[in-house]
């Protein structure tokens, strides 16, 4: 036999840790479905094919295109042998070429009873002697329940990623991704489909549910609705990519504004948009586009609150997050240290080790910025903004903008003045 391009003692160790972790047997083998290694009851154990008297080859043939599905679908795969036992494999690569795989598996996900009567006897057509041979090989077999199936299969990837290295392992977790997204979004514009919905308006309760869900970082929901927002985009444009860009455009913006509101940095966040619209110009192909957009709301969502080193993270961030939904009220650092049971000195230290900045220079970058927003439309008065951000007094507002900004608000408003009405800036609060 040809040496090999991995490291096959290292996938021993794997998989022998697995079998002995999980209970299942492991059973790694090349690309040609050769067996190599085998730890626990695994496929070259198994005696269930010989008691039924089915071909080995079918075995081979069955783990192979086992492996060739997890290639296409990510790294993973779960099926079911000839004999109606379950496996799952992950594949394991050298350079962009599949070398070998680790095969876990045979197990069952039904009682032994249940097995031998609907698949032995009603689907395999086996006789009683068979059957017995079946049975007492069944011994041997573990009986694994749906959800620790999905978990098992979960760590093999993970594991058999580290063998690959990480670089394949994300590349791996990207397609997964990818058939995901792609999944959510086809059946949502099969949905507009069947709902003959060539004319619906823009969906804006799903677009506002998508900002929400970027605001409070919760990555599934928003990558769900992205889904359902890039499916309407797609169905309502007809595919035409410029059109289809025209609205991501606007979605871009959006996510922007919605990531500084929520504790991004602003300039980091500016210059990232920047960029963006220079991204999104190269990009000829609407799946590479859904992709790409995903991958722009996720990092959108790590700037949001990065505070992955920071001690008190989980407190940081539910405060930072009360001073984005009630800097218009009277906040003060002792009232914001009662929200979370914490003396205001020590919250004080706490806040500012998270963000770098002292809880009343937050608040009042947060309520400034704020009223650069509204600024921008003449209907509002200054005393009306003042208050409506948190200043209780419009001189000392005035005295606070003009120190951060540079120019007082009348000067801002002069430079950056646009037509516009409270109904168009409601929702800016």
């Amino acid at each position: 036999m040809a040496k090999e391009n991995f490291d096959l003692k290292l996938v021993k160790t794997c998989a022998r840790s697995f079998a002995v972790a999980s209970g299942v047997g492991c059973t790694v083998s090349n690309a040609k479905g050769e067996i190599l290694y085998e730890s626990g009851y695994g496929c070259a154990s198994c005696g269930i094919c010989r008691a039924a008297g089915r071909r080995p080859e079918d075995c081979t043939e069955a783990h192979n295109y086992g492996m060739t599905e997890a290639v296409r679908f990510g790294g993973k795969y779960v099926y079911c042998c000839p004999m109606g036992l379950t496996c799952f494999v992950s594949p394991i690569f050298s350079e962009e070429m599949i070398e070998a795989k680790i095969t876990v598996g045979p197990f069952l996900m039904v009682d032994a009873s249940d097995y031998l009567y609907f698949d032995g006897r009603e689907q395999l057509h086996l006789e009683q002697d068979a059957l017995s041979q079946v049975a007492q090989e069944l011994a041997h077999v573990p009986v694994i329940d749906a959800d620790r199936v999905t978990e098992l299969s979960n760590l093999l990837f993970m594991a058999v990623g580290f063998i690959n290295n990480v670089s394949d392992a994300n590349r791996m977790l990207a397609r997964q991704g990818s058939v995901t997204m792609q999944g959510q979004i086809t059946a949502y514009i099969l949905q507009l489909k069947h709902e003959h919905a060539a004319s619906a308006p823009y969906p804006l309760e799903t677009e506002e549910a998508f900002l929400s869900a970027v605001r409070q970082v919760d990555r599934d929901s928003a990558n769900r609705l992205l889904n359902e927002l890039l499916g309407y985009i797609f169905f309502s444009t007809g595919g035409e990519l410029s059109k289809v860009k025209t609205l991501i455009y606007d979605l871009l913006v959006l996510l922007c504004r919605c990531a500084i509101r929520s504790g991004a940095d602003q300039e980091k966040t500016m210059a990232a948009n920047h960029r963006y619209y220079q991204e999104i110009n190269q990009i000829q192909d609407f799946d590479r586009l859904c992709q790409w957009m995903t991958q722009v709301v996720n990092t959108t969502m790590d700037s949001i609150f990065d505070f992955g080193n920071v001690r008190h993270a989980g407190l940081v961030h539910r405060s930072v997050q009360y001073i984005h939904a009630n800097y218009a009220q009277h906040l003060t650092l002792e009232s914001m240290a009662q929200q979370v049971y914490l003396s205001p000195t020590y919250f004080g230290r706490i806040f500012k080790e998270g963000t770098g900045e002292s809880f009343t220079a937050y608040l009042t970058r947060v309520r400034i910025q704020r009223s650069k927003e509204l600024l921008c439309y003449e209907s509002f008065r200054l005393t009306d903004i003042a208050q409506l951000v948190g200043f209780e007094d419009q001189s000392y507002f005035s005295r606070v903008f003009k120190r951060m900004e540079g120019v007082s608000p009348r000067r801002y408003r002069e430079l950056n003045s646009k037509k516009g009405t409270e109904k168009n800036c409601s929702n800016m609060l």
